[in-house]
């Protein structure tokens, strides 16, 4: 049985890794572009925005910074280069609900979208994940803890 959509997720720029987030109950919708974006954001209903920082028509987060302005009130996750402290920054003063970094694990992305929009990692996905929490070496085990507790 399916579980019921519990909200609408529109994915811009995320390259292929929103096939991981296909266990959570979600209807996705994925473009690679903002003008993309922005007719679906026109065309549809979506709750919540997972969008890269640098998109290739819209570079230096402009795409999330006119986003954050005609919808204020819309969930928005972005994935920031990592070695760029300067996007992380940017992205927190225009208000966006979570920062992640372009290299975050897959498990980690998944937990983190699914934490951000208030719903439990499903069953099958929660193994694959122990499983592979499992196999981490203890200093890669207890970083990955500290950044889902909010440490860094």
């Amino acid at each position: 049985m399916e579980p019921l959509v519990r909200t609408n997720l529109l994915a811009v720029g995320v390259n292929g890794r929103t096939q991981l987030l296909s266990e959570l109950p979600i209807r996705l919708v994925s473009v690679q572009s903002a003008a993309e974006a922005v007719v679906c954001i026109r065309n549809d209903r979506f709750e919540s925005v997972l969008s890269t920082w640098n998109l290739d028509d819209m570079p230096g987060g402009l795409f999330l910074k006119r986003l954050r302005v005609v919808k204020p009130d819309l969930t928005t996750i972005v994935l920031i280069n990592n070695e760029d402290p300067s996007e992380e920054i940017l992205a927190r003063s225009i208000g966006v609900c979570a920062v992640l970094t372009e290299d975050c694990s897959d498990d980690f992305l998944v937990r983190a979208v699914a934490s951000v929009l208030g719903l439990e990692v499903p069953a099958e996905a929660a193994a694959i994940t122990e499983a592979r929490q499992k196999a981490f070496s203890k200093k890669s085990y207890r970083k990955v803890i500290g950044l889902l507790r909010g440490g860094g």
